[in-house]
């Protein structure tokens, strides 16, 4: 896909700043999909996005509550949808009224997807060739997403 953009990093502190530089762009009412295998840097993607939002707090992932908030430039709420079950326990989550209200990063899209917010960008995260290494493709939903994604293509 031509909007497709795809990143590599090798370590965790990189996965961060690239969050950082996604997170300087972000804006009310933009939802990012994580979707990958476990230990493949989603939190940490997260932790540099909410850097980049200039969020307060150490970033921790959701996974035994569900959905964390972080006060910033922009709201950070971080959905983590690892332990749901039941399709329904995310429409009770109400997801969509906190894509409205900041931004919306969500780890484990697949659980639920005909239930998520539409546009955005789905990021996909993959182990690289190396330890500590990952693979990120970043592809847009909608026109929002498409910017977003524009915006961290290399100069």
């Amino acid at each position: 896909m031509a909007d497709t953009v795809e990143m590599l990093t090798a370590n965790e502190e990189q996965t961060r700043d690239l969050g950082e530089r996604l997170g300087r762009r972000l804006q009310r009412g933009d939802v990012l999909l994580l979707s990958g295998d476990l230990g493949t840097g989603k939190t940490c993607l997260t932790q540099g996005i909410g850097r980049g939002l200039d969020c307060k707090g150490n970033v921790n992932s959701p996974s035994y509550v569900l959905m964390n908030e972080y006060a910033g430039r922009e709201t950070l709420y971080h959905a983590d949808l690892y332990r749901i079950e039941d399709v329904e326990e995310l429409d009770d989550l109400g997801l969509w009224d906190y894509a409205e209200r900041g931004v919306l990063v969500i780890e484990w899209p697949e659980r639920g997807p005909e239930l998520l917010p539409g546009d955005g960008v789905v990021v996909e995260l993959r182990y690289g060739d190396v330890e500590r290494q990952r693979r990120l493709r970043f592809m847009p939903r909608g026109e929002r997403g498409k910017a977003i994604v524009g915006a961290l293509r290399p100069a």
